[in-house]
């Protein structure tokens, strides 16, 4: 836990390097990955190495399961697909042993979710490193574009983003973006961690209407997974209390002790899918519609 905890706080954000050369640019303009590196067509040849569940994920969705060589142990879906891709290792941390015996030519990773030190190991070894970051939801189309153009898969990245458009304007339609609720979003216990406003998921809930927030304001605003003290005052001042289910595994039976120890609380705990408000790539399409559920169910 510590480490997870250490890596949410001080690795979040940091630009990666990638010093692996790059090739000679054709008459095409580059795709410019989010730590501002340029990438170019990776031909047919191209075996991705992918450190991201989410993004391990999106390349199934793109029809180039069959470019990916390694993944980590986490890198659970679709669970067809990546059985037959060996791991690596897990998201922090690698055997690079197992990763060179793989070849890779290409690697997939995400500022918060890997190693800043790991992204320029890779590139030492000459894998190009293609380095993502969204935050906002409307970043999935632009992702889906840079890994569907690197990896000759510009059509399936069309249809994605098709798929994904259907699904938020159909969100958006229904609900106002205008915070209207205050939800306290657990990732973690013992101890008890949340996500700020600055994240993923909280650009997600804000969709329809629920504001992640801390009564009272607690910690370094620029900690993005911040502990919390859960306390009768703080849930005095918050409507929700969401249990994810990743990356703690919380069950219905976390819920049934949050709302034994705290009665007065007891409606506003729920268990929610951590996959389907968390993961950004080709999971979001089904995520915008979950939120549709979420928001007729618990209210605006």
């Amino acid at each position: 836990m510590a480490k997870y905890r250490n890596q949410a706080k001080t690795e979040v954000r940091r630009p990666f390097t990638n010093p692996a050369e790059v090739p000679s640019p054709p008459s095409s303009a580059p795709l410019i990955d989010s730590a501002g590196a340029e990438h170019w067509p990776a031909g047919p040849e191209a075996r991705i190495l992918s450190l991201v569940p989410s993004l391990t994920e999106l390349l199934f969705a793109l029809s180039l399961g069959h470019r990916v060589v390694g993944r980590t142990r986490f890198c659970v879906l679709p669970q067809d697909g990546v059985a037959a891709v060996k791991t690596v290792g897990g998201t922090k941390k690698v055997k690079m042993e197992k990763v060179l015996a793989l070849r890779p030519s290409h690697a997939v990773v995400n500022i918060d979710e890997t190693p800043k030190e790991l992204a320029q190991t890779l590139a030492g070894h000459g894998i190009r490193v293609i380095v993502t970051h969204p935050v906002e939801v409307t970043d999935n189309p632009s992702l889906y574009r840079l890994l569907g153009g690197i990896f000759d898969a510009e059509a399936e990245a069309r249809s994605l983003t098709a798929q994904f458009d259907d699904s938020y304007q159909s969100l958006c339609s229904k609900h106002p973006k205008s915070a209207s609720r205050r939800v306290v979003y657990l990732i973690w216990k013992k101890p008890w961690m949340t996500v700020s406003g600055d994240t993923y998921i909280s650009r997600m809930l804000s969709l329809i209407g629920w504001q992640t927030a801390f009564h009272p304001p607690v910690g370094d605003p620029a900690d993005r997974y911040p502990e919390i003290t859960l306390t009768d005052d703080m849930l005095a001042a918050t409507d929700l209390v969401l249990f994810s289910t990743e990356p703690f595994p919380f069950t219905e039976k976390h819920v049934a002790e949050f709302r034994a120890e705290f009665p007065a609380h007891a409606a506003k705990a729920w268990l929610v899918d951590g996959q389907l408000l968390g993961w950004y790539g080709s999971r979001v399409i089904e995520g915008l519609r979950y939120l549709e559920e979420l928001a007729a169910a618990k209210g605006p």
